[in-house]
């Protein structure tokens, strides 16, 4: 199958946020491709944290570089949500649909940003490092896919 980003331009759609969308396209496939018969998605392998952690901390980051995005800062669900990304629980068809809402809710918003507004300043964490939107933007795309990968290393070791 081709990857996203070389099945042609996205129309109406500045580079740096058709990036995410084919970011956002390939990570949806790819976990879709390589999660099927992973038994134990919580189970650690060794050093490397669960498959499950992986799914969860794709959405739960996705969800918190967003809230920066629209220039807001983290609420105390997001936080709590931060802290139990490890904890089993959620089956594997709810992180994917939880991944799944949280890739929309970004690309839609990514979608109507305006150009003109990618060099605005944006702050992260509590020490308000300085970013752009652009940054923003630029980093959920790079984020995703490192820990894409990670999810799909831990799912074929865990097959």
């Amino acid at each position: 199958m081709t990857e996203p980003w070389l099945r042609g331009p996205l129309p109406d759609l500045h580079p740096i946020a058709a990036h995410l969308v084919y970011t956002f396209t390939q990570c949806r496939e790819e976990i879709a491709l390589h999660t099927p018969g992973v038994a134990d998605i919580w189970k650690p392998l060794g050093p490397i944290s669960s498959l499950g952690f992986h799914l969860a901390h794709l959405a739960g980051s996705v969800n918190r570089l967003t809230t920066y995005l629209r220039g807001d800062q983290l609420d105390a669900q997001q936080i709590a949500r931060l802290k139990a990304e490890n904890t089993p629980g959620p089956s594997l068809a709810e992180l994917l649909t939880t991944l799944d809402v949280e890739l929309l809710e970004t690309e839609t918003l990514v979608r109507r940003i305006h150009p003109d507004t990618y060099l605005d300043p944006r702050y992260v964490g509590r020490q308000q490092l300085p970013t752009t939107v652009a940054g923003l933007i630029i980093h959920l795309s790079e984020h995703t896919q490192r820990h894409l990968g990670q999810a799909i290393l831990t799912a074929k070791l865990s097959r």
